[in-house]
């Protein structure tokens, strides 16, 4: 048995938090930005994915008119830095609503390293940074998507086996509902099936059944 919810007959808030109870665990986009007027930010936005291979293209969801999607929109640059396990105090702190004009790398007390190709700065201590150029904008409702094209990509060697990020050395860290967080946990590998190499592997009609 199943309890239907009405998105139309709820609080937006309450709708809202049904559906990032739901939709989960989500990949955290830690974006770095650089004002027009010189000073850094840095937020978590944790609706956050790959939108396209080539070019490579990420998003991520401005919820409201947030320091981060301003920035962009003066500049047209951001870094997306891999939220991990190790900052998941600083990341959170991040989150504050600090007034426009104060630098959470500041107020939080997080290193900043230098872009390769574009202004805002990386996170230090992140373990991969890309760095984006915007590509374009889309608004919605109350939010706007921000797709950025990766023109840059800065990974720790530390993170690496044979050239290949590992996941269980990134300890990417995801967000959940409510107040909750999640870590990694365990990892499942498995390979896809070809439809042909299926096909064949599956028994003839009346064989076997």
């Amino acid at each position: 048995m199943r309890v239907d919810f009405d998105p139309q007959a709820m609080p937006t808030r309450d709708f809202y938090k049904l559906l990032t109870a739901t939709v989960v665990p989500r990949p955290i986009a830690w974006v770095s930005t650089t004002a027009a007027d010189g000073t850094d930010n840095l937020a978590p936005h944790s609706f956050f994915t790959v939108s396209c291979v080539t070019p490579p293209v990420v998003q991520f969801t401005s919820v409201g008119r947030k320091d981060s999607l301003r920035n962009i929109e003066e500049t047209g640059q951001f870094v997306v830095n891999l939220a991990t396990e190790p900052l998941f105090e600083q990341i959170n702190s991040t989150a504050t609503d600090f007034p426009r004009g104060m630098s959470e790398f500041d107020a939080v007390g997080l290193r900043k390293e230098g872009s390769c190709r574009v202004k805002p700065p990386r996170v230090a201590d992140s373990p991969v940074a890309l760095e984006c150029e915007l590509h374009s904008t889309v608004r919605l409702g109350d939010s706007t998507v921000v797709f950025g094209r990766v023109v840059h990509a800065a990974v720790s060697e530390d993170v690496l086996v044979d050239g290949h990020p590992e996941v269980t050395r990134l300890r990417p860290l995801t967000r959940l509902g409510k107040n909750e967080w999640g870590t990694l946990g365990e990892v499942w590998e498995i390979a896809r099936i070809p439809y042909t190499e299926g096909r064949n592997e599956r028994p003839a009609r009346g064989d076997g059944e």
